[in-house]
């Protein structure tokens, strides 16, 4: 989808608003970048220092999501590798969907890191309270987000975001309030891979799921410069999570 420009927000009546960001000193965007999979952050809590020498940290609850078990040992090696992440704690190994997660393979964990680097509470003093876990893959955030102020303020709030953090910070989608919900396709949607997805939708554009079919699966992994086999295994995960009731 491509990204809205900040300067059309005046035209939008909504306050629901997908921002596509990126910003410094972000172990999640680093091990991302560097690795396939994905990760959703669920909640932060403080964890103060009793050393004076050491600043205060904070904990946050992650899941790790991955096609395949070795990509997500991957994905926590680059986590635990980058010097903005401190401690790391797997809960448990899960097979599956935890948490409405992406992918077929499922790691919940704690990690430590220093509260300067996160966006959420700058975000916060700007009026936007993020509604959903953020989603991080491929070196970028996606921030499910309300605007708490009058909808001509979202262009100087996100300047201000910019300023302060360094971030880099677009708008992908924006809505009405009354109409914020996702709907349930919306919903299984996101839990496809970004992999799954680019797959599942290239199928439906090419006029794969039309009688008679627009195109044939050797023509789609051709199109996507992939073996034809893992064009299938992709397209075949995608259908399964999207029929699943």
């Amino acid at each position: 989808m491509a990204a809205l420009d900040a300067n059309d927000a005046d035209g939008w009546s909504g306050t629901r608003l997908t921002l596509d960001l990126w910003h410094p000193n972000c172990w999640a965007i680093e091990a991302t970048s560097r690795t396939d999979g994905g990760v959703l952050a669920h909640a932060i809590y403080n964890s103060p220092k009793t050393d004076g020498d050491v600043p205060n940290t904070v904990n946050g609850l992650f899941t790790a999501f991955a096609d395949t078990n070795e990509e997500v040992e991957a994905l926590l090696d680059a986590i635990r590798a980058s010097e903005h992440s401190g401690d790391l704690l797997e809960l448990q190994q899960r097979f599956g969907r935890a948490r409405d997660a992406p992918g077929n393979v499922v790691r919940e964990f704690f990690v430590e890191y220093d509260p300067t680097d996160m966006m959420c509470p700058t975000l916060l003093e700007n009026g936007f309270v993020h509604s959903a876990p953020v989603r991080i893959e491929d070196g970028h955030e996606e921030w499910q987000v309300c605007f708490v102020g009058e909808r001509s303020g979202i262009r100087e709030s996100l300047d201000a975001v910019r300023e302060a953090t360094g971030a880099e910070v677009s708008i992908e989608s924006m809505s009405a309030s009354g109409n914020g919900r996702k709907s349930a396709r919306e919903h299984r949607l996101d839990t496809l891979t970004t992999t799954q997805r680019e797959v599942y939708e290239h199928a439906r554009e090419q006029g794969y799921y039309e009688w008679p079919r627009g195109t044939s699966t050797r023509e789609l992994a051709d199109d996507l410069d992939v073996s034809k086999t893992t064009m299938l295994e992709h397209l075949r995960k995608a259908e399964a999570k999207l029929l699943d009731p």
